[in-house]
C-alpha cells in the first residue's frame, strides 16, 4: 500500500541532506567539542559553523544562539529563567502551558473563537511584578499566527521581557527575531526536516536567565551539558534550507493547502475549518466533521494510508479534546470531531486529491453508521 504523511506539523523525516551532514558527525569527526586537542577542536568548528547557521536562519548573533534539547526544552529555560508573574495564552503548546502550570503567579490569556489573542488583553494581564509575557508564534493545530511583534512593543513598554515559541513557524514564514523585538525564541530541528532531539534558544544580548541545567559551562554557562555536535550540525544544515528555500516551498504547499480545503468543504455537507478567517500559515489545515469522532475517521484513514491527526503529538492518548479548541468555545463534541492535516515536502497535488476522496468517502461512511448526525 502507498502510505501518504500529513503530519509534518508533529514531526518531519530528515531530509537526505541533514542525514549527510551528520554522517561524519557520529563517525570521524567524534571529539568532545571542549576538548582541547584536534579531535575536539575539530568537533567545536562543526558546533560554532552549525551555530552561525541556525542564528542567521533567526536574523540573529551566534553569540545569542544556546542549543538545547529540543523545543521543549527552550521553552522551559525561558519561563524558569524568567522569574516572577508570567503572563501567557490558553492555546499555547504544553511544553508552555505545562511550564507556566507550575509557577506560583501566571495569568492565562484567552483567545477569540478564531484562535488569535489581542494585544491589549495581554496588556491587561500585565502587573508591577510580571516578569515575562510568553505567546506563540504560529499555533501547533491551528496554524494561527499571532501578532507577535505587537505584543513584544507591549512588553517593552512595561519593561517587560517577551519569549514566544517559534517552533511552528520556522520555514513557514519568514522569521527576524529582530524585527519581531522579541527577547527569547524557541526552535525546533524536528520540524525542519532536522533531527529528533535537537532545539535552540534564542537570547537577546543583554537578557540575563537563571539556567534550567547545571554542571559545566557548556553554551557559555546556559546549558551543562556536553553537547550534541551531531545534532547541531543537523539542525545548521536544515536551518540552510529555511533561509535558501522555505520560501518558495511554503508558498507551494499554501497553494495545496487550499485545495484540500476547498476540496473538502466542496465535497462533505457539515465541515467547517477551524481558525480560519485570521493569518494562518500555508501548510496547517484543522477541520471539523459533524457528527463525526475523530477517532474512527483517523484509525480509518491510516488503513486507507493517509497519516493525519487530530492535534498535539505532545497531547496523543489524552481522554480530553484539544485545550486549543476548547479554548476558541468549540464544544467537547465539536473538538473531537476535528481533524489536523499539516502539509510538507513530500506532498503533491496528486496526494491532496487522493486524501480528499478518502476523507469524503470514510465521513460518509462513519455517517451512515452515526444516527445521531442530521
Amino acid at each position: 500500500m502507498t502510505r501518504y504523511y500529513f503530519d509534518h506539523n508533529a514531526t518531519t523525516p530528515v531530509s537526505p541532506e541533514v542525514f549527510q551532514a551528520m554522517a561524519p558527525l557520529m563517525t570521524t569527526v567524534f571529539g568532545n567539542a571542549s576538548s582541547i586537542h584536534q579531535f575536539g577542536q575539530e568537533a567545536r568548528s562543526e558546533l560554532d559553523r552549525a551555530r552561525r547557521s541556525v542564528a542567521a536562519m533567526l536574523g540573529a548573533k551566534a553569540e545569542e544562539i544556546v542549543f538545547t534539547g529540543g523545543g521543549t526544552e527552550a521553552d522551559n529555560t525561558a519561563i524558569f529563567g524568567a522569574g516572577g508573574h508570567v503572563v501567557t495564552t490558553t492555546v499555547e503548546h504544553p511544553a508552555v502551558l505545562q511550564a507556566c502550570q507550575q509557577l506560583p503567579e501566571v495569568t492565562f490569556v484567552d483567545v477569540d473563537n478564531r484562535g488569535l489573542v489581542d494585544p491589549q488583553a495581554v496588556r491587561a494581564a500585565i502587573r508591577r511584578d510580571t516578569k515575562l509575557i510568553s505567546v506563540m508564534h504560529v499555533n501547533n493545530e491551528l496554524g494561527v499566527i499571532q501578532p507577535v511583534r505587537e505584543i513584544a512593543e507591549i512588553a517593552h513598554a512595561a519593561g517587560v521581557w517577551f519569549h514566544s515559541d517559534g517552533v511552528q513557524a520556522m520555514g513557514k514564514i519568514p522569521v527576524n527575531v529582530g524585527e519581531l523585538g522579541v527577547d527569547l525564541y524557541s526552535v525546533s530541528a524536528h520540524k525542519i526536516y532536522g533531527p529528533k532531539g535537537m532545539g535552540a534558544l534564542y537570547i537577546r544580548k543583554g537578557t540575563e536567565l537563571r539556567p534550567l541545567l547545571y554542571g559545566g559551562p557548556h553554551e557559555r554557562k546556559m546549558r551543562a551539558g556536553t553537547e550534541n555536535v551531531a545534532g547541531a550540525v543537523g539542525f545548521g544544515r536544515a536551518a540552510e534550507w529555511v533561509i535558501g528555500e522555505s520560501g518558495a516551498e511554503a508558498a507551494r504547499q499554501s497553494i495545496l493547502r487550499d485545495r484540500l480545503e476547498h476540496g473538502i468543504l466542496a465535497s462533505i455537507a457539515g465541515a467547517h475549518v477551524n481558525g480560519s478567517g485570521v493569518p494562518r500559515v500555508g501548510n496547517t489545515s484543522n477541520i471539523r466533521f459533524d457528527g463525526i469522532d475523530s477517532e474512527p475517521l483517523l484509525i480509518a484513514l491510516d488503513l486507507k494510508g493517509f497519516a493525519v491527526s487530530s492535534g498535539s503529538a505532545c497531547s496523543s492518548g489524552a481522554t480530553e479534546p484539544s485545550h486549543v479548541l476548547a479554548a476558541i468555545g468549540l464544544t467537547r463534541e465539536q473538538a473531537r470531531s476535528s481533524v489536523r492535516f499539516s502539509l510538507g515536502r513530500a506532498n503533491t497535488e496528486e496526494q491532496i486529491d487522493a486524501l480528499i476522496e478518502a476523507v469524503t468517502q470514510v465521513v460518509s461512511r462513519l455517517r451512515k453508521l452515526a444516527p445521531a448526525y442530521v
